[in-house]
């Protein structure tokens, strides 16, 4: 079905055109099964010309006709699999950034496949939406580059927490998440050594397990059947998040302020997260 109800809140997944997309879509459709959302599946199909005209061109008709089938055969796995959900399918003429970009402004979470792109090669591809969405939406953002581990037990979702604002959200986040999966909550902060330490380390480790125990204060009432642990880590924050979450459903980072679309606002954490972890990657904006 093209089109939606406007003003709907729903879960947004971005459909590759080239490129699979049953594991991003597979995570988008089960995560609006469980928080009873409506699925917006959403394919771009960029013009040939640099032109703000309608280009009938052959090979832009034809790119328009592959693109409504391969989206017709994603609303169908997806109806598949969750009969019952509510699903949408839009396919949109423009650039795929900008396109998702503006139709993450009425989403409740954005859900992106991952490519596996070098650094380099993410910021400066012309098919990436990663970097560019994950840095500008005012939503949660999902890059799924990896299957989540279910046959980890017991299941569990990693929180990254530093303090900041984002971060607090991204606990929010986390907590719901392992509450409506079922999962234990792995709460992690992690301090870098600074280059040059005067004596003063136990003080600073001392000052983060502060930070953990007052920023998971009242969640076990709050979540009673989850089960919370907390742990500072020493060393680099992208490894030790990423390790911390090698067998993770997900791991959830925040993330703070909204680049453009070159997405050099993005931090070097979650940066580094889109690229090193190896399950399903979320960040939040500051609530």
């Amino acid at each position: 079905m093209i089109g939606h109800q406007a003003g709907t809140r729903y879960i947004v997944v971005g459909i590759d055109p080239v490129r699979d997309w049953h594991l991003s879509l597979a995570w988008a459709a089960d995560e609006a099964q469980r928080r009873r959302l409506p699925l917006r599946l959403v394919l771009a199909v960029p013009p040939q010309h640099d032109t703000h005209h309608v280009d009938d061109t052959p090979g832009q008709v034809s790119l328009r006709r592959a693109g409504a089938e391969r989206l017709a055969q994603a609303e169908d796995w997806v109806r598949s699999r969750h009969p019952e959900l509510g699903v949408t399918a839009d396919l949109l003429g423009g650039s795929p950034g900008p396109v998702l970009g503006g139709v993450a402004r009425d989403a409740r979470m954005v859900v992106l496949g991952s490519r596996h792109l070098s650094r380099t090669a993410e910021f400066f591809s012309a098919g990436s939406l990663v970097v560019p969405i994950t840095a500008q939406a005012e939503c949660p953002v999902v890059v799924v580059g990896d299957a989540e581990h279910i046959s980890q037990q017991p299941p569990y979702v990693v929180a990254g927490i530093d303090g900041s604002a984002s971060a607090t959200a991204a606990l929010a986040f986390a907590s719901d998440e392992a509450d409506l999966r079922g999962a234990a909550l792995r709460v992690v902060c992690v301090w870098q050594r600074p280059l040059i330490m005067l004596n003063e380390e136990e003080a600073a480790l001392r000052a983060q397990r502060t930070l953990l125990s007052e920023a998971t204060a009242g969640l076990s009432e709050k979540y009673p059947d989850v089960h919370v642990t907390h742990e500072v880590l020493t060393g680099h924050p992208v490894e030790e998040l990423a390790r911390a979450a090698e067998h993770a459903l997900a791991v959830v980072v925040g993330r703070r302020g909204r680049g453009g679309y070159t997405g050099m606002r993005i931090g070097s954490v979650v940066h580094g997260l889109l690229h090193r972890a190896h399950c399903p990657v979320i960040t939040v904006p500051t609530g």
